[in-house]
């Protein structure tokens, strides 16, 4: 009788990105309301994963980044430059003071700006980082780093400090962590969800990771509670 047990094999590893996706540094104008940010989103949601699961959010999410994950679900290699004036002035309808800075990868971004306009304004910052770029030190509330380590066994992770650590598991062993984990308050493992898989292959897969958090302890699991919703 065939075994069908699962059998989760590390994503093959793939090149960094090229850099053209990177947004250019545009000059920072006098007034840094005036200063422009690679948009391709922004929206009021719930946050549907990790330690805030649950909780009102607004989402800002930056184009460009310094990776090439395979299974990444989001565009980020088309944007708009918006100013932050025009940021503020968007965000102004909705009720939150909670601000998710996502991407692509948002440390590519001038945070220092973000963070002396946005948090005396009764703003609170969150950041999802791959942990690539160190964040300078007291301009972002909640640090969440998702090392993408599993695919680039070369590219070091330099924000070492944070939240939440928060691991998209593909099948790696969790002791490459081991040095890691210490830098943060709270561990996630996160199943690696692929839209071009069937709902067999995915569910094996989140069955598995649950597994994995039953037989490590001090891991947490995290779900995408969004998709399961169907919204953003």
């Amino acid at each position: 009788m065939e075994d069908e047990t699962p059998r989760l094999i590390a994503l093959p590893l793939v090149p960094i990105i090229d850099e053209s996706i990177i947004p250019d540094k545009v000059p920072v104008p006098n007034d840094p309301l005036d200063q422009q940010f690679p948009i391709v989103e922004m929206f009021y949601s719930v946050q549907g994963e990790g330690y805030h699961t649950g909780i009102p959010s607004i989402f800002i999410r930056f184009g460009g980044c310094n990776l090439a994950c395979e299974w990444c679900d989001t565009s980020f290699d088309e944007w708009e430059n918006m100013t932050l004036r025009r940021i503020i002035r968007e965000m102004a309808p909705w009720d939150c003071n909670r601000i998710v800075l996502t991407g692509g990868e948002p440390a590519l971004q001038d945070l220092t700006t973000l963070s002396k306009i946005l948090r005396p304004m009764g703003y609170e910052l969150a950041i999802e980082t791959n942990g690539t770029i160190e964040i300078p030190q007291d301009i972002i509330d909640w640090i969440c780093v998702s090392p993408k380590d599993q695919l680039y066994s070369s590219v070091k992770i330099r924000q070492r400090m944070g939240d939440e650590l928060k691991v998209v598991w593909v099948g790696q062993t969790l002791d490459m962590y081991d040095e890691l984990v210490d830098g943060f308050t709270h561990h996630f493992l996160q199943p690696c969800y692929d839209e071009n898989k069937d709902v067999g292959w995915n569910g094996k897969n989140f069955l598995s990771t649950f597994d994995m958090v039953r037989n490590n302890p001090g891991w947490n699991l995290s779900l995408q509670t969004h998709k399961w919703m169907g919204v953003d």
